[in-house]
C-alpha cells in the first residue's frame, strides 16, 4: 500500500476543532473578587443581568467595564435608560468580604436613585466551618 489513511488524523482533528470551540467562550477574563458564603440557590434567569463588582480595593466595573465613583450615577442612569426585558432589568452586585459595609450601601443606593431596584446579592457556596 502506497497510500497514507488520513481518515484518523481527520477524526481526531475534528474532535480537538469542537473540544476548543466549546471551551474557548468559558475562557473570560474577570475581576477577582472574594465572595461571601450563602446557602441561598442559584437564581433562575432568561436575559443577561448586568454585572456590577466591587472589588477588595473599592474599584467598581460595571459589566467588566470600570468606573470611578463620580460617574456611577451617570453609568447606572444610562443602564436605566435602555430598554428592558419585560420580568425588568436585573442587576447582579458582587462585592467584596473586606469592604466596608458602608461602601456596598452607597452603591445599592445608588442603584435605587436610578431606579434599578431588582439587585441580587452575589455569593459562593456554604461556608465550610472547621
Amino acid at each position: 500500500m502506497s497510500e497514507i489513511n488520513v481518515t484518523p488524523l481527520v477524526d481526531v482533528m475534528l474532535v480537538l476543532l469542537i473540544i476548543f470551540m466549546v471551551t474557548a467562550p468559558l475562557l473570560v477574563a474577570g475581576v477577582p473578587i472574594d465572595l461571601p458564603e450563602s446557602r441561598a440557590g442559584a437564581l433562575d434567569q432568561q436575559a443577561k443581568p448586568v454585572q456590577i463588582a466591587m472589588d477588595a480595593g473599592g474599584r467598581i466595573t460595571i459589566d467588566d467595564l470600570a468606573v470611578a465613583d463620580a460617574e456611577l450615577p451617570r453609568a447606572l442612569a444610562n443602564i436605566a435608560a435602555q430598554p428592558q426585558p419585560p420580568e425588568g432589568r436585573r442587576i447582579y452586585l458582587r462585592a467584596d468580604r473586606t469592604l466596608d459595609y458602608g461602601r456596598v450601601m452607597r452603591v445599592m443606593g445608588e442603584l435605587n436613585r436610578a431606579g434599578l431596584n431588582r439587585v441580587a446579592l452575589v455569593s459562593v457556596g456554604p461556608e465550610q466551618r472547621p
